[in-house]
């Protein structure tokens, strides 16, 4: 048994969870945020058999896509003088965990 965790951006996980709930997966969705642009997304937590993975993987991949964003820089040129521009970022796409399950308990 495997351990799924996926951390997607807020935009895609809705359908994500549901394709995923669809084809007979179970999935705990938690609310998180991001390091780099301290945007909120989500992880996707997702327990399957080992031959299940690569299944649950195309699923989330079909949903998760990268796309590029502006967002807002900050640069400093004097004391208390800034000018704020937009900035292109890529944004999106799915990191993924998969993890060995030693024990599983359903109570």
């Amino acid at each position: 048994m495997k351990l799924v965790l996926a951390i997607l951006s807020n935009d895609d996980s809705g359908a994500a969870s549901n394709a995923l709930t669809k084809h007979g997966f179970q999935v705990t969705r938690l609310s998180t945020t991001g390091g780099f642009l301290r945007a909120g997304n989500t992880t996707l937590i997702c327990g399957c058999q080992d031959e299940e993975v690569e299944k649950v993987v195309d699923i989330i991949g079909d949903f998760s896509k990268k796309r590029n964003e502006y967002v807002p820089s900050a640069v400093s040129y004097d004391v208390g003088r800034y000018s704020s521009f937009p900035v292109e970022v890529q944004v999106g796409g799915a990191t993924i965990f998969v993890l060995p399950v030693d024990q599983f308990i359903k109570l």
